[in-house]
């Protein structure tokens, strides 16, 4: 099933203007809190309207400025999870995910019913199935909740932070458990989430807000190696973020850490991104460096010294700076005890990839 959102919403802060397409697989949102993520969900599912645009789902249109279209949320045919999960605390966990099907009749309601019933086996809720929503723990309130979705065969998923309200421990469960239900759905998902771990392992595709527009889209792959924006480097986990230009050469000059790299830049509608004219910065990820280099890969080796060592559970954070350049900036290594120890120097050699640091623009 396709989903295809192109709309605008005026808001306090700004004003969203949301335009992309989709057609099967997991699209996350991924944004700081405040970007416009939830809302943007929101006016998909028919919670919020639009000020302008239009909005399709399974080739139908649900919302259309124009032709005043605005079909209501029971009638568009949207898995919608809520970040509190939406269920009535008052009902049963059977009764919360027959809610919207109850007033269905005959033939209708026995298929639902009987596939209710499937689905709360499958979902582990048979043992709470008769239990009050207030009743049962965070993860069931989840299941339930899933649940719900897939007995109403919508056309699209959409999941908004679906692991907000659960510890460490249970998240990590209930992760596997969504992929299973995602995998099983298999229709187009749409998932908000300012998580990049989640969004690394759940989705296909990425989408970086900010400011209430869409700044990059791609692969999960692409966007992750080449973010673009300093606001993606950091959402995507990018923690050495220094300025940069782009030399005449078309090289990615980098004064504080001495270095020169080509610059990495992938295709886009709008032409090479990120734009070399709008470059201002380099980021590299803190384990991307090394001290021997790996066979067949192209970068520099740099001798560093180190100004702080930071103790982690499983390995050391290195504060590091190249005293041959005028103005050194910081840059932090990121590095397992199986690799590196502390000892008595207080330099380090180490080598750079050439693909490890990316161009970035404000």
């Amino acid at each position: 099933m396709s989903l295809f959102a192109d709309f605008e919403k005026k808001l306090d802060s700004f004003t969203l203007k949301v335009a992309f397409s989709v057609t099967g697989g997991v699209l996350a949102l991924l944004g700081a809190s405040g970007s416009g993520k939830s809302m943007t969900m929101q006016c998909i599912s028919g919670v919020v309207k639009p000020d302008r645009g239009r909005i399709a789902i399974a080739d139908r249109t649900v919302f259309d400025r124009e032709r005043r279209i605005n079909l209501p949320p029971q009638e568009r045919r949207t898995g919608y999870l809520f970040q509190n999960y939406a269920l009535f605390p008052h009902m049963t966990v059977y009764e919360n995910i027959l809610v919207s099907v109850r007033r269905s009749g005959g033939r209708h309601f026995r298929e639902r019913t009987a596939r209710a019933r499937d689905i709360i086996d499958r979902m582990q809720l048979s043992g709470v199935m008769n239990s009050r929503a207030s009743e049962i723990s965070g993860g069931q309130m989840q299941r339930t909740a899933l649940a719900r979705i897939l007995v109403n065969d919508a056309d699209i998923m959409m999941l908004d932070e679906p692991f907000s309200a659960l510890d460490e421990h249970l998240r990590f469960s209930m992760e596997r458990e969504l992929r299973a239900v995602i995998r099983e759905f298999g229709k187009t998902v749409l998932f908000v989430s300012h998580n990049r771990d989640e969004v690394y392992r759940i989705a296909d595709q990425v989408a970086i807000m900010n400011n209430g527009i869409i700044e990059t889209r791609g692969s999960v792959r692409e966007v992750f190696e080449n973010p673009g924006t300093v606001n993606g480097a950091r959402l995507t986990g990018i923690k050495n973020i220094v300025p940069a230009t782009v030399d005449n050469e078309g090289f990615l000059m980098v004064p504080g850490w001495g270095i020169r790299v080509p610059l990495k830049v992938r295709a886009g509608s709008s032409g090479r991104f990120p734009d070399p004219a709008r470059i201002t910065a380099a980021g590299m990820l803190m384990n991307a460096i090394g001290l021997l280099p790996d066979p067949g890969i192209p970068g520099t080796r740099h001798t560093f010294e180190i100004a702080a060592v930071t103790v982690n559970l499983c390995g050391f954070t290195l504060e590091l700076y190249n005293r041959t350049v005028p103005e050194p900036e910081p840059l932090y290594w990121e590095v397992s005890r199986d690799v590196w120890r502390p000892g008595t120097e207080r330099v380090v050699s180490l080598f750079i990839p050439d693909q490890a640091v990316t161009g970035l623009m404000a």
